[in-house]
């Protein structure tokens, strides 16, 4: 009892996900309301990504075997001016490897600020564990020196050995460190005169609604949706030399949000998140000892509760046609479906043409 309890409550909680930027509904109408700077951005204000490669050393024997840490030990040392008395000399570097460094760079870093980089192994290392990065730069798709780093890395994952076993958690081979930003990214726009705003989520009637608002707001036609995803604002003339304070307005602006019915479940972690948009049309659907039937209903007539039976065969859900999905996911919690047969049938469903909204699987 406990766990469909429990389930049911994780799926009404994840049903406010989809609508995580949005603020608390009107209290008149019920009407999802959000400020802009929660539902778009700034053309201009967008992240840059960063790579590089680098040597992780200060490992106790877990490092690579073989590969590229070997090469990379010899150009460290000879970058430092140690010249092998004897090059035959064959270098084992149990204690080092050779890692991948990822990172994204966030608009208006400035020189000196950090960043959190992602140190991934190369090779056949076991763990990065109390590994220490080597000075390593971070280079930009244009091939620019953008950050450094350099330091101890923070790995999450662990292994333990016993005495007949192995067991690992997480990822020992992954790990973070930090990275200090060297070049700072300008940022410009293309018309000084004109901010071009850019939806989180595209939409059309959000765009719309957003223009709409900001022209309300401001008192003239200032606002016009080019696309589903950008809004044109025109600068007004006494903000043209501040643009910062038109900026910080703008976003302050209370807009509708409409959003599209989605359903976006987690076959791997056995989650469901949705919205009440969702609904279902006519259909049955039996998944293992589990019967749903929609079943069709005047146009005029209102939604019924949902009946649950359990028979021999196994229960029957019993829903009108045009339910939501909340209201058929409480009915198979009540009658003890697992998660993975909930999503099971949502996913049935939704390949018989019945589920209104879109379905994302990850």
């Amino acid at each position: 009892m406990f766990k469909r309890k429990g389930f049911f409550l994780l799926s009404f909680l994840l049903l406010l996900v989809l609508g995580a930027r949005s603020l608390p509904a009107d209290a008149q109408g019920g009407v999802l309301t959000a400020r802009i700077k929660d539902l778009a951005r700034l053309e201009e204000d967008r992240a840059n990504q960063l790579t590089g490669f680098g040597l992780v050393v200060g490992l106790n024997g877990t490092g690579d075997n073989q590969g590229y840490a070997v090469e990379m030990v010899q150009n460290f040392l000879a970058h430092h001016g140690y010249v092998p008395s004897d090059p035959r000399i064959n270098i084992r570097v149990r204690n080092a490897a050779a890692v991948a460094l990822s990172a994204t760079l966030p608009p208006y870093r400035r020189s000196g600020d950090t960043i959190e980089v992602t140190v991934s192994s190369l090779g056949d290392a076991k763990s990065l564990q109390g590994g220490v990065l080597l000075q390593s730069p971070l280079a930009g798709a244009d091939g620019k020196i953008y950050a450094v780093a350099q330091g101890p890395v923070v790995v999450s994952g662990v292994t333990a050995t016993g005495r007949s076993n192995r067991q690992t958690a997480n990822q020992p081979t992954v790990a973070l460190v930090q990275a200090i930003v060297e070049r700072e990214v300008s940022v410009e726009r293309e018309e000084i005169d004109v901010l071009r705003w850019v939806l989180f989520d595209p939409d059309f009637s959000t765009a719309s609604m957003m223009a709409q608002a900001i022209n309300s707001y401001w008192g003239e036609e200032i606002a016009h949706p080019e696309n589903k995803a950008d809004v044109r604002v025109e600068i007004p003339e006494a903000y043209r030399h501040n643009p910062v304070e038109f900026i910080a307005a703008i976003e302050t602006i209370p807009i509708t949000r409409d959003q599209a019915a989605k359903v976006v479940v987690n076959p791997r972690a056995g989650t469901i998140v949705f919205d009440e948009n969702v609904r279902i049309a006519p259909v049955a659907v039996t998944r293992g000892n589990i019967t749903v039937n929609i079943s069709p209903r005047p146009a005029d007539s209102q939604p019924q509760e949902a009946q649950t039976v359990s028979e021999e065969e196994g229960p029957l859900v019993a829903l009108s046609a045009g339910t939501t999905l909340e209201e058929m996911v409480r009915a198979l919690n009540a009658v003890g479906a697992t998660p993975q047969e909930i999503i099971n049938i949502i996913i049935a469903i939704d390949q018989a043409g019945a589920l209104y909204g879109a379905l994302e699987i990850r």
